[in-house]
């Protein structure tokens, strides 16, 4: 194909026929990155959202009742909600503190309204169970996105690499070729730029993704340290015994 008949075609099609085999291996590189970065901020975005909508049912039913321990009675289940991991593991600490087992049955109602209060020290460990479902589900939540995060910083450098390669090939071109002609010179450093556009055409979408997956994330983990919290305080109230034996004055 003739030069003019490229330029009209249009310019990237015209960088990429005059592509040096590096700057081509740099391109299927990019691609590649593209490939699973758009995977990545799509499952994660459609991750979240299901998330979000979970999380709106299992407080609407959590708060019907003031009953905390009612759903984990009732062996609810609402996957893919991060709040409901955070009840189910507090509630499974609980339960194991007031019944001695995680378990529950036809008896599970019963046995609680008889069960003693647990201490101080044993909520403690509620607390702690709680805080480890939400590192737990934290992790699950920003779960790959190191590789969107490389997607952003790594693409511009790939881009950058196959840039100054080429236009490296079409100056020793033109040294071989002993003229140093803009008609010589314009092809190769125009393939050598295509990489660098590419790549800014990659980290850019991955960037704004990044950004907008990880204030969401962070929001969900607050949301749970929150829950995480009023939960905590549902249980000190119904089932935490707070008195502490005065010792006898001696006379």
């Amino acid at each position: 194909m003739l030069i003019p008949e490229l330029i009209a075609a249009g310019g990237l099609l015209f960088a990429f026929e005059h592509a040096t085999v590096a700057g081509k291996l740099v391109l299927s590189l990019l691609a590649i990155v593209s490939v699973f970065s758009w995977s990545i901020m799509i499952t994660k975005l459609r991750v979240i959202r299901f998330a979000r909508k979970q999380n709106a049912r299992f407080l609407a039913a959590f708060r019907q009742d003031r009953q905390p321990l009612r759903l984990f009675e009732k062996n609810a289940r609402l996957p893919g909600s991060p709040n409901f991991n955070v009840y189910r593991a507090g509630c499974q600490e609980m339960t194991f503190h007031l019944l001695g087992s995680p378990e529950v049955d036809e008896t599970f109602r019963a046995r609680l309204e008889i069960a003693d209060k647990i201490s101080p020290a044993q909520m403690g460990a509620v607390n702690a169970a709680m805080e480890r479902a939400v590192g737990e589900t934290a992790l699950d939540l920003e779960s790959q996105m190191i590789l969107l995060a490389t997607a952003v910083s790594g693409s511009p450098f790939l881009g950058l690499l196959g840039t100054v390669w080429g236009v490296m090939d079409a100056f020793s071109g033109v040294a071989v070729a002993g003229t140093a002609s803009l008609g010589a010179m314009a092809p190769g450093v125009s393939g050598a730029l295509i990489t660098t556009v590419t790549a800014l055409c990659v980290a850019i979408p991955a960037m704004f993704g990044y950004n907008f997956l990880v204030t969401s994330i962070r929001a969900m983990i607050v949301e749970m340290d929150n829950f995480a919290a009023e939960l905590a305080s549902d249980f000190e109230h119904k089932f935490v015994d707070h008195g502490v034996r005065e010792p006898a004055l001696r006379r």
